[in-house]
């Protein structure tokens, strides 16, 4: 699969930025009276490899206009290597617009972890394509991949509306174009056929699709596999023949991935992956990993197969270094992982955790 080679950025992410409330020492939330604050998104999360890395990466956002918010948000964006663009708008009124928070703990032990959205008057809901030139973006500039995620196609009609504009823009000017489908029951109650229809038109522009057995079958109605019974282990045949289903359903994909978790404690997972590129499939095996929060490692993951993708990359390659960046961010109190270089990444994929000196 052939990238751009005159793109100035290599990845672009359409995202709704908001901030992150952490309770201190893995405590719940309502016990708790010191918190952790910290910007994110789900998108900005894959995104963050990638930047860290060294590739030039854009974010497609919208921002409240003289929010303290938002110019944290720029702040944090700049910080971690990443250009922006987008409309700052004006509040309105102490009722108007705002970013999102969202409020999670990190679990311990038994107690899995809870995250509590609080999204009402989010500014994100508005991004359309109108507050963007999307053929300076795709043409003059130029970009090697899109990301798009499930999260930001079902925040609102109209993000749903700016993502399938983006897909459609992104392939007209021969941008590569990725999906992490990422679905949210709550997105989703009550807009099933409205979303499912964006998805599938998203979905039918894509060269990579990223998601789990879950998000296959509720975003795109592909059958996964049986519930229940037999181990993760013993179903990769299963997951193998969903990965066949998909590209016969949309056979533009030339990478198709999903991830494999099994959850042990909060502090202890079996990660792995499953990636097929244009008929070849390489499966990272589930291993254990510590967690020390577990948002954002899908996101991590994500991030690292397209890093691999980018550098061209064997899909053995992307498909390690995506388990690796999944495993890293898991070690963060962040929602992101970030490299220090490519060296710990693969480090970490060979089960080596001695010192650096």
């Amino acid at each position: 699969m052939e990238l751009r080679s005159d793109a100035q950025y290599s990845l672009v992410i359409p995202t709704s930025m908001g901030v992150r409330i952490t309770p201190q020492d893995r405590q719940p939330v309502h016990t708790s009276d010191r918190f952790f604050l910290q910007v994110t998104s789900a998108e900005s999360n894959v995104a963050s490899v990638v930047a860290y890395l060294g590739e030039p990466t854009k974010v497609l956002t919208a921002f409240v206009k003289d929010s303290p918010i938002s110019l944290m948000i720029k702040s944090n964006l700049r910080s971690r290597f990443m250009d922006y663009e987008g409309p700052d708008i004006e509040q309105g009124d102490a009722w108007g617009y705002r970013h999102q928070f969202n409020i999670a703990d990190s679990g311990y032990g038994g107690r899995g972890p809870r995250v509590w959205n609080d999204r009402a008057g989010e500014v994100g809901r508005e991004l359309s394509a109108d507050q963007f030139d999307l053929d300076r973006l795709f043409g003059e500039e130029g970009v090697k991949i899109l990301h798009l995620s499930g999260l930001i196609a079902a925040l609102s009609p109209k993000t749903s509306a700016f993502c399938v504009e983006l897909a459609k823009a992104a392939k007209k000017h021969g941008t590569r174009v990725a999906m992490d489908l990422n679905y949210r029951a709550s997105f989703w109650e009550g807009r099933e056929d409205e979303l499912s229809k964006a998805f599938h038109e998203i979905a039918e522009n894509c060269d990579i699709l990223y998601g789990n057995e879950e998000d296959f079958q509720l975003c795109l109605g592909i059958e996964g596999p049986e519930a229940g019974g037999k181990s993760i282990d013993d179903k990769i045949e299963d997951f193998k023949a969903m990965i066949g289903r998909i590209k016969e359903a949309y056979p533009g994909a030339h990478y198709i991935g999903t991830s494999l978790r099994e959850v042990v404690s909060a502090n202890q997972h079996k990660w792995g992956i499953l990636l097929w590129n244009d008929g070849e499939f390489y499966l990272a095996p589930l291993r254990d990993i510590d967690v020390i929060d577990r948002i954002g490692g899908g996101d991590g993951s994500v991030g690292g197969v397209l890093y691999g993708i980018l550098k061209g990359w064997s899909v053995e390659q992307c498909a390690q270094f995506g388990w690796a960046t999944g495993a890293l961010a898991a070690t963060s109190l962040y929602d992101y992982g970030a490299p220090a270089d490519e060296e710990q990444v693969w480090a970490l994929w060979k089960g080596n955790a001695r010192v650096k000196r």
